[in-house]
């Protein structure tokens, strides 16, 4: 395998594909923030504004700025989006609409605890970018409410009846260990290691199930055990594989070889296990007990799923030269290149049928933003330089 060509391709569609995309098609110069609901051109075919979105792009041009190149064009891209949503996003106390209209006006409520995970990240890296201290003091401020938020995410916009089945989900404490990092130049080194040390314990000592063969379960029941429900039954490898990766980084920051071990581990088994054997790609829901899923969309094959788990398996080798994550590298990468590259016009399609057929032609919607392509693109190039 050539690193240094593979280093290049991926360095190349980063900065020649796709990041030039979300420059010049989703900036919205008029009203501020981005347009992110984008046809297979770049069109804007949807004018509605999602917090989480915003909040991500902030957060890519600025990280760029502050591990690539300081470019004007990218520090002034993500600071009108940070100032788009400093003025509109949230409010008055830092509770993050998940949605608004063009021009600012709030659509949805502060339901959606993602907002507020992204809201931090943008800030944090966007005060690292320009130097600004109330974009810091934002992020601290927003990072509070999560934490008080983490035993009820959704607070009263939840629908679950108190007392009968109540479930944690897999995917704050995972985002947590991501944030952790993302934000520790705001946080007090006792807090941040008290941070990182329980993400870790809920990912790899709750969510992670050795006695179902080592995978890692969406949903578990508020006292940790299993749930014959539904959600309980949920496993979705792509977020489990993503996750490992921030477990991996973790590892690394805090020197635990074994911690990295265990999540190189995890990805693999997690791959197997959601590998379809017939099409290729992997699935974006199961059922543990092969029951049929409550998800209609739970054999489409999605880009962030794939490019998450990219990254994933670079790390896992470049950390423990383990050379089955190559092998599977190699097979995922052809995947991803082949079906969800657009041949045609810049940025990828994220959503192919079963069979690897595109979907929906779109290049940005209501769940797909300036994200995991281009900070896919990023991370695999900066491992592929490494080695």
């Amino acid at each position: 395998m050539d690193f240094k060509l593979l280093a290049e391709q991926y360095k190349n569609e980063l900065f020649n594909h796709v990041i030039p995309f979300w420059l010049e098609k989703s900036q919205d110069l008029e009203y501020g923030g981005y347009l992110t609901c984008l046809e297979r051109d770049g069109k804007v075919f949807d004018s509605d504004k999602y917090i989480w979105l915003q909040g991500r792009q902030v957060w890519l041009f600025s990280m760029l700025c502050n591990q690539v190149e300081k470019k004007q064009e990218w520090l002034d891209c993500a600071t009108q989006g940070g100032e788009f949503l400093k003025k509109y996003g949230h409010d008055g106390y830092y509770n993050w609409y998940f949605s608004l209209d063009r021009k600012g006006n709030p659509l949805i409520e502060p339901y959606n605890i993602f907002s507020y995970t992204f809201a931090t990240m943008a800030f944090g890296q966007l005060s690292l970018a320009t130097g600004n201290s109330e974009y810091a003091d934002i992020a601290k401020n927003t990072f509070d409410i999560i934490l008080s938020k983490t035993n009820n995410p959704k607070g009263k916009w939840n629908k679950a009846h108190p007392g009968t089945r109540d479930l944690k989900n897999f995917a704050l404490p995972m985002i947590l260990c991501n944030l952790a990092l993302e934000i520790e130049h705001l946080l007090e080194p006792q807090f941040l290691e008290q941070t990182m040390e329980t993400c870790i314990h809920e990912v790899m000592d709750v969510f992670y199930r050795p006695e179902l063969g080592g995978i890692i379960v969406e949903n578990v029941l508020a006292n940790g055990e299993l749930s014959d429900s539904f959600e309980g039954r949920q496993i979705t490898p792509g977020h489990a594989i993503e996750a490992m990766w921030f477990i991996m980084d973790l590892g690394k920051r805090l020197d635990r070889p074994e911690l990295i071990t265990k999540a190189k581990d995890v990805t693999l088994t997690m791959l197997e296990y959601g590998w379809d054997k017939e099409y290729g790609g992997i699935f974006y829901f199961m059922d543990r007990l092969g029951h049929p899923t409550q998800q209609l969309e739970w054999d489409q094959k999605l880009w962030w799923v794939h490019i998450e788990t990219l990254i994933s398996l670079l790390k896992g080798y470049q950390l423990t030269g383990d050379t089955k994550c190559l092998e599977w590298f190699e097979t995922v990468h052809n995947y991803v290149w082949k079906h969800f590259r657009d041949s045609q016009y810049d940025e990828w399609f994220g959503y192919l049928n079963r069979q690897g057929e595109v979907l929906l032609s779109l290049k940005g919607g209501k769940w797909k933003g300036c994200f995991h392509v281009p900070r896919g693109l990023y991370q695999c190039w900066q491992v592929l330089e490494t080695l």
